[in-house]
């Protein structure tokens, strides 16, 4: 098996598994709130690559975390994530009606369906991260819930948002740019690994490291994500290709041109693995993954 396909495999059965998580903390109900509960399954059962819940778990198992605490915190950022993108897809914010090769969830059910699917997707995962069955000390529950928080709000995913929104009065400053994504993609995914940690109650030394590798790997991902903005198409993205650019919003292709964004990934990508070193067989999941990132056609 080589090491791209080894990675596939590992990350499908982690998604599976996730997908199995979300199934029995989303359970199907009947009456007035029938139709919120359908809405936000359509959205975290829709499938994706359960990028997040793959670094969450991957990364306790370094440390050797139990498996179900784990899939609680993955699932859990998962349900933030998925508000995010629910959010992202309104006629106000980014206006798509394409998500996961889906219709986005205000065309599925409407827009004020949507709002309240997100809203509610992102106050069950803290109830989730709070419950004593995602870990039996409320010192750990505790810095979950802050860092989860820090990471979603308006000095983390949601205010790299509202830098998106206004991103055509970012110019060509690159500065701007990399810190909208540092928030906007960038400190979920960091955090995701951090839930690793902090569940497998890592050293000082292993949370710098990985810290570390998370940073250059939320950048990574979101260089990828321009450069499949500009060569990919609908179909392997599964949603709209080429906003950006119509939008006139900065991206890291627009500022350091298709080839210098390649450079930058390979950059990155060789980065990413050398913080990794220390860690030996252990962390060999997170590593392919960085390949696979770097590699990524959707």
């Amino acid at each position: 098996m080589t090491p791209s396909s080894d990675i596939a495999t590992r990350m499908t059965e982690t998604a599976d598994r996730v997908t199995v998580a979300l199934d029995q903390l989303l359970p199907r109900v009947q009456g007035p709130e029938q139709k919120l509960m359908s809405a936000m399954r359509y959205a975290a059962l829709g499938g994706g690559k359960r990028l997040r819940p793959f670094l969450v778990l991957e990364t306790g198992r370094i440390f050797g975390v139990d498996e179900r605490a784990l899939l609680r915190a993955a699932a859990a950022i998962e349900c933030v994530h998925t508000y995010s993108l629910v959010h992202d897809d309104l006629p106000s914010m980014d206006n798509d009606d394409l998500r996961r090769g889906r219709p986005t969830v205000h065309r599925a059910y409407d827009e004020a369906t949507a709002i309240l699917a997100g809203d509610a997707l992102l106050t069950l995962a803290f109830e989730i991260l709070a419950d004593p069955n995602t870990h039996p000390d409320a010192n750990v529950r505790c810095q979950l819930v802050t860092r989860v928080a820090q990471a979603s709000g308006a000095r983390g995913m949601v205010g790299g948002q509202m830098m998106d929104m206004i991103g055509s009065e970012l110019g060509d400053d690159i500065a701007a740019v990399t810190r909208l994504q540092r928030l906007k993609t960038g400190a979920l995914i960091s955090v995701s690994v951090e839930a690793g940690v902090m569940l497998g109650r890592a050293g000082e030394e292993a949370g710098t490291v990985l810290s570390s590798y998370a940073h250059d790997l939320g950048l990574l991902f979101q260089i990828t994500d321009d450069i499949l903005d500009v060569t990919g198409s609908e179909d392997e993205a599964g949603k709209a290709v080429g906003k950006d650019a119509e939008a006139g919003k900065a991206t890291f292709v627009s500022l350091l041109g298709l080839e210098g964004a390649k450079e930058r990934v390979r950059y990155l990508a060789t980065q990413a693995q050398n913080h990794l070193a220390g860690l030996g067989p252990r962390a060999t999941y997170l590593s392919q993954l960085v390949d696979m990132i770097a590699e990524r056609r959707s």
